[in-house]
This record gives structure tokens, sequence and C-alpha cells, in this order.
């Protein structure tokens, strides 16, 4: 199974908003920067983990962004399953499948789905943000101030 492209920088955003210590507000701009990716993109991905209260965000000059809660509230299943919009791996009713009623695959790729997130479950944002990840998230946001003028 392979997380798609939002959850994948979804999780980086939520992750760069671990590091607090900081004088000026991380923005929209800046995370594209720091990852390389369209801030159109990011902009969708931010305004969908705002509306899940994940993030507090701020318009205007002096604007930005910031986890809602502590790190330690943010459940990784939770997170992945809300993202990734995910409840079952196929769906064998469209298009209508021959094997339907009478194939275990299902049962089983639900079972295999039920275990990954029982494991992401019992993890959190904290965990995902411990040492060494931690120091490279705080090498990220140093990056901006050699580029501040």
């Amino acid at each position: 199974m392979q997380l798609t492209h939002f959850t994948d920088l979804g999780l980086r955003v939520l992750m760069y908003l671990t590091h607090t210590q900081r004088e000026t507000p991380v923005t929209i701009g800046e995370i594209a920067e720091r990852f390389a990716i369209s801030r159109n993109h990011l902009v969708k991905i931010v305004h969908f983990m705002a509306q899940q209260g994940w993030l507090l965000t701020t318009r205007g000059k002096g604007g930005g962004l910031a986890l809602a809660a502590p790190a330690s509230s943010y459940r990784l299943g939770t997170v992945i399953r809300t993202l990734e919009d995910i409840t079952e791996l196929i769906d064998c009713a469209t298009p209508p499948c021959l094997l339907r009623g009478s194939c275990q695959l299902k049962g089983i790729l639900d079972e295999a789905l039920l275990a990954f997130f029982a494991v992401l479950d019992r993890y959190t944002l904290a965990d995902a943000v411990g040492s060494p990840t931690s120091e490279a998230i705080i090498v990220l946001h140093r990056l901006g101030l050699s580029h501040t003028p």
C-alpha cells in the first residue's frame, strides 16, 4: 500500500509545525519552499487540515500556521485515515465483481487494513518527530533564517 501525495505532504506539514521555538509564524510559502512543492497544492492540504481542526491559521501580515493541539494528541492512524479517506482497500460492488460472495480476498484485505491502522494508532505525531527527526526539522527551520533579508 502506498500513501497518496496528499497524505505524504500533510504529514510533512504537521511534522514541520511541531517545532515551535521561533519568532516568526510558519507560512505556507515557507513550507512549500522547504519541501520543494507547489504552493497551490499545499494551500489545499492546509485548508483541509484546518477544517479537521488540526491547524490554526491566521491570515494577513504576521499570519501563519500552527498546530491546534500538542503533537502528542495527533494519532497517526487517525490522521492518515482522514487524509487518505480510506475505509477499505477494494470495493467489490463497483464495478460488480463476479466473485463477490464467494471470494475471501476482501476479508483478508480488510483484516490487513485494520492491522495497518492498529499499528499506526499506537503512535502519535510526537513519536514521529522524536530524535533524530526533531533535529532535522530544526535544521529546516533554520534554513529560512539564512534566507531572510
